[in-house]
């Protein structure tokens, strides 16, 4: 059974992010779900000083451990202010101290979701462009607008994006098997 790890940007115990995930990895077969949740790893802000004076914090080589075992990743970013949210930059940081193939070169599906009309698009497009200098084989990203209007506790109710996420899902779980050829 293939490990996947999905982990939202924001540290909001009402992240809609954390929704989108939770629907998108049940689409999913055959997979084990890790599910980080950035509140169970709390970080000093990252700086060079603190890290030679401290070295890396014990949360992020347990949180590195866990990206070891991992076959693909599933993120879905929160955005502030048109990029990552304060956590999840943190987390990024510090993980790349710990090993700069922060994603392993594996599969992954980014996301991003937000009340508003562009649905995250700001902070997808930054992640897009930067994960791939950290580790990622970005196979796919999804951008869900208008959470409340596209969103209920049956899952999407757009048609055509949900027609759109089951189809980069799939990609994702094609990749994810191509891995193991």
């Amino acid at each position: 059974m293939k490990k996947i790890i999905t982990i939202a940007g924001s540290n909001s115990q009402n992240s809609i992010n954390k929704k989108l995930l939770s629907y998108t990895s049940d689409l999913l077969e055959h997979i084990e779900r890790i599910s980080i949740d950035l509140n169970d790893y709390v970080l000093p802000v990252y700086g060079v000083d603190f890290e030679d004076e401290n070295s890396i914090p014990t949360a992020v080589k347990r949180l590195n451990e866990v990206f070891d075992n991992a076959d693909g990743f599933i993120v879905a970013l929160a955005e502030h202010n048109g990029t990552y949210t304060a956590v999840f930059k943190n987390t990024l940081d510090w993980l790349s101290r710990a090993n700069i193939k922060v994603w392993r070169d594996k599969p992954t599906l980014l996301m991003a979701t937000s009340p508003g009309g562009r649905g995250g698009a700001t902070v997808l497009q930054a992640a897009v462009s930067y994960f791939p200098f950290l580790g990622a084989n970005v196979v796919a990203d999804f951008s869900l607008p208008s959470f409340f209007d596209n969103f209920s506790e049956d899952g999407i109710s757009n048609t055509d994006l949900k027609k759109e996420l089951i189809e980069k899902a799939q990609l994702f779980e094609q990749q994810l098997n191509n891995q193991f050829q």
